[in-house]
């Protein structure tokens, strides 16, 4: 018998089998039959204070308010993910981290964020040949077989970012960190203009919430201001270096988490700047491996 032939066969089977040759006792009408029923009833009704909600594992991730300048997170792009850093958030690859390493982090209560790109196309991409040829533009710099994409094409990029972000919740993932989403900001061979991204961006935010991800906004600096009420948190690089960090404020005052990174610099320097505008603050090499050295939070 096929297996879902078999399953649906199970599913049909009585709760209660009659055995074969002994005659089933129908229950008389009246008040006996209906004591009889509520009895059962309150047997197997299930007990409200024994009973767990089902919830999806990591599903989405919450921020609570009086957390917002106190987490400690991990950003691990390469290398073998290390589930034992002392991190409340991780920021990792989706594709490159495996179920097991999700459960494991989970099972100590980590936060789990994906990274996706959602501007640029890459060759080596599993999902690559999705792309329309006419949504591909220029190279993106420093990136070997990266292009830039055109973010106006919501039809065509849609269901490849859909699929990407369902990879993200099939394994565990709460949130989604939206990367590559400032295209207008580069040469991208398309007229790409602020008020294009702007849109782009947020409907990425709702595509991330209809998918039960919590949403948040790598960089893209000249947007925080208009895009902090649509996203739950941010992701920065080197703010302290290029002088921005207090742009990004608008996330912190909302008690939103800014998780900060710089790559270069002394910690006990920068920290006192990105701690005291209650941002989430380490030092990382720029391949993004396990190693790390965090600010300390107050």
């Amino acid at each position: 018998m096929p297996p879902a032939t078999r399953e649906l066969s199970m599913r049909m089977r009585p709760a209660w089998p009659v055995p074969r040759g002994r005659s089933v006792r129908v229950l008389p009408r009246g008040p006996r039959r209906g004591a009889v029923a509520l009895a059962a009833v309150l047997v197997l009704a299930p007990v409200a204070g024994c009973h767990t909600p089902v919830v999806p594992p990591g599903a989405p991730t919450r921020w609570p308010a009086e957390l917002a300048h106190r987490w400690q997170w991990q950003w691990q792009l390469t290398g073998q993910v290390d589930v034992t850093v002392d991190a409340d958030v991780y920021l990792l690859d989706p594709v490159r981290t495996t179920s097991a390493e999700t459960a494991a982090l989970r099972a100590r209560d980590r936060r789990l964020v994906c990274q996706i790109r959602v501007g640029t196309y890459a060759s080596t991409d599993p999902d690559a040949s999705r792309f329309p040829a006419d949504a591909l533009g220029a190279a993106v710099a420093g990136r070997p077989g990266s292009q830039w994409l055109d973010v106006r094409r919501w039809d065509a990029l849609e269901p490849v970012l859909a699929d990407r972000f369902r990879l993200c919740r099939g394994k565990g993932f709460g949130a989604v960190a939206v990367d590559d989403a400032d295209g207008y900001r580069h040469r991208t061979g398309f007229p790409l203009d602020f008020d294009d991204q702007l849109r782009f961006n947020r409907r990425l935010a709702a595509l991330a919430r209809r998918l039960d991800l919590s949403p948040g906004l790598v960089d893209d600096v000249p947007q925080v201001a208009a895009l902090a009420p649509d996203f739950d948190f941010a992701v920065n690089q080197e703010c302290v270096r290029r002088r921005e960090c207090a742009k990004l404020l608008p996330f912190a005052d909302a008690d939103k988490p800014v998780f900060h990174v710089e790559y270069t610099g002394d910690p006990t320097a920068f920290c006192v700047t990105t701690v005291g505008y209650g941002f989430a603050s380490m030092l990382k090499d720029r391949k993004l491996d396990a190693w790390r050295d965090p600010c300390p939070q107050l």
